[in-house]
């Protein structure tokens, strides 16, 4: 029976030749992770054994370093956790970072594999051919204490991609522009292939995957192509991995094409980007107050790499914060290393320690009433960030650090900055 790739890697899972949507399967989890916040309420210190502790892992990332009693409390609980059962892989602080960056550094997201978290982002894992999605607190504790848990196969909904973007263009703008053409696909699985996937990147494929929680998908999920299987065999080179590929026959709920060459850089307005995007010279006159890169889908290297790229020289609008946070200690060091960090910081940009702190406006970062922030993160929903009297837009990173250096929202097409670069 021909398979998409969610069914191939959930009949896997679930031990089974195959399977169509509309089938629940009890699955078994390859990798299953706790967060530091999950230890502010969820029952974990109530487990007396867990089921297999190499399948477990723990990382430090929404509120590190503690900002708070709660969240040291919280932290405390998580050692004190990772200490009782044995569990290796514990990242805490110092080797922390947004847990899906984590993921993908430490080789713990695995072509054909199943992961489950209680982050909405888990989605993330996709790019790397997995099948991943966030669960409730409860699923995950029975995940914890038996290995096992179910999912309802999806029907498919299948990008095909061809051309090739613009050198300006990101993946942020590539999902912007599907969730304001397609908009809503909950209860479904975005498949992403065609003659046009192999000119987008790795970083490119983890921002695309990462946002599908917020058009409402069950699973985001790209092929174990050559780029995908080079990329795990490079943090991982000795991981067992079980790639798969949609079959040339497997049936989709509906199939998409998608010319990467006709993209335009992307603004998603306040509240949504569900039928909510629009191209960004639609916003001519918007000020903001803050300019933000980083989360699970935009504080990859190359999204710092491109940032300090086009601020190199010059020097952030009066006014206006620029917020860059790394998605990990890892990528924060490379950045170091390769001098985005200075040059950032030469341009009046705050690096922050690796977070998701500003993303769901907890802690370095939030944004006050009636001001404007422009965010290459995850979510524009009203009082994301901060206060309901916000106005979050949403667009990439290019777009971002060069709206930060003008004082409004700009296309990096048009900057002498962007000209000279490409």
């Amino acid at each position: 029976m021909a398979g998409t790739l969610i069914e191939k890697v959930l009949a896997r899972a679930a031990g089974r030749d195959a399977v169509r949507p509309g089938d629940i399967v009890v699955c078994d989890v390859d990798m299953t992770v706790l967060l530091d916040i999950q230890f502010l309420h969820d029952r974990l210190l109530d487990v007396v054994a867990v089921h297999d502790r190499d399948r477990l892992a723990i990382v430090m990332d929404h509120a590190v370093p503690a900002p708070g009693l709660r969240e040291a409390e919280a932290g405390t609980h998580a050692r004190e956790f990772a200490a009782r059962h044995g569990v290796e892989k514990f990242f805490d602080v110092g080797r922390h970072g947004i847990v899906h960056q984590v993921l993908a550094e430490q080789g713990l997201a695995l072509p054909g594999t199943l992961v489950a978290c209680t982050d909405s982002h888990t989605c993330a894992a996709g790019a790397y051919s997995c099948a991943a999605r966030g669960l409730g607190p409860a699923e995950i504790l029975q995940i914890v204490c038996t290995g096992t848990t179910w999912h309802r196969v999806p029907p498919t909904i299948r990008y095909e991609l061809t051309g090739a973007p613009h050198s300006w263009i990101n993946g942020k703008d590539l999902f912007l522009h599907i969730a304001g053409e397609f908009g809503d696909a909950t209860n479904c699985a975005l498949e992403y292939g065609g003659p046009g996937l192999g000119a987008l990147s790795m970083a490119d494929r983890r921002t695309i995957a990462t946002q599908g929680a917020e058009v409402g998908a069950d699973f985001s999920i790209f092929p174990a192509d050559r780029a995908c299987l080079e990329f795990v065999a490079s943090v991982a080179p000795d991981a067992p991995m079980h790639p798969v590929l949609p079959d040339p026959d497997a049936t989709y709920a509906e199939v998409r094409e998608i010319d990467l060459s006709a993209l335009e850089p992307m603004i998603a307005q306040p509240g949504t980007v569900i039928h909510n995007t629009r191209p960004v010279s639609a916003f001519p006159d918007v000020a903001i107050d803050q300019a933000f890169i980083g989360s699970c889908a935009n504080g990859q290297l190359a999204d710092l790499a491109t940032a300090a790229e086009i601020v190199r020289g010059q020097r952030v609008a009066p006014g206006v914060r620029l917020i860059v946070t790394p998605a990990s200690q890892a990528v924060y060091l490379d950045a170091v290393r390769l001098g985005y960090v200075e040059t950032l910081v030469e341009a009046g940009a705050v690096v922050t320690n690796s977070t998701c702190g500003a993303c769901f406006g907890y802690h370095m970062g939030v944004v006050g009433p009636g001001e404007v922030c422009l965010t290459a993160s995850t979510r524009n929903f009203t009082g994301r960030m901060g206060s309901r009297e916000a106005s979050i837009y949403m667009a990439s990173p290019a777009t971002v650090a060069v709206s930060a250096l003008r004082g409004r929202i700009s296309d990096v097409r048009d900057t002498a900055q962007a000209g000279a670069a490409s």
